[in-house]
């Protein structure tokens, strides 16, 4: 295989998001032979099951965008304590109807940057739960709580140099991880 396709969903729909910032650096810390997709999720009506033998056309997108990817990379906010909403509501749209999930087999890694100490810690173990019974393996080391001080990103919109190290390295484990589960 010689393009690897990772598809990204950031957890949240602010403008100036930190995660967001995330997510766009990683980028470029990947190989060359990778290719990123940033699935939107904020035109998803909510959740519905009602919906499920017509869904709207940014959910049957949504679906195939996830479809289309090798792999996904989560970067998500932690909100009281968990997931938001808005990333719940994309994951049970792509997970429905049932036995018709777009999710399952995805090799998946797990990211997400906060004001608070602990990072996303609660948020990514919920996070985790979830992808587990969608049958998505989910990197487990290393885990990335990251903590959004003075430094993290530079002025060009890059991993700044503290931290670079460490998200270079999960980057890398993380394309190791999804080669191993597509070979």
């Amino acid at each position: 295989m010689s393009q690897i396709h990772i598809a990204i969903i950031v957890g949240s729909l602010r403008q100036d998001s930190f995660n967001l910032k995330l997510a766009k650096a990683l980028t470029k810390l990947a190989p060359a032979d990778v290719t990123f997709k940033q699935i939107q999720i904020g035109d998803l009506p909510l959740y519905n099951q009602d919906d499920d033998t017509n869904q709207a056309d940014s959910v049957t997108r949504l679906k195939a965008e996830i479809l289309a990817a090798h792999g996904l990379i989560f970067v998500s906010p932690e909100y009281n304590r968990s997931i938001s909403g808005v990333l719940k509501n994309a994951i049970d749209h792509a997970s429905r109807p049932y036995g018709q999930s777009a999710w399952s087999g995805k090799p998946a890694g797990i990211l997400g940057v906060s004001v608070g100490a602990i990072g996303t810690a609660m948020a990514q173990q919920h996070l985790r739960n979830i992808l587990a019974y969608l049958d998505m393996p989910t990197m487990g080391q290393p885990e990335a709580f990251i903590h959004a001080k003075e430094g993290l990103f530079d002025q060009d919109g890059n991993i700044g140099e503290a931290s670079n190290q460490f998200i270079q390295s999960w980057m890398s484990l993380y394309v190791t991880w999804v080669r191993k589960h597509i070979a």
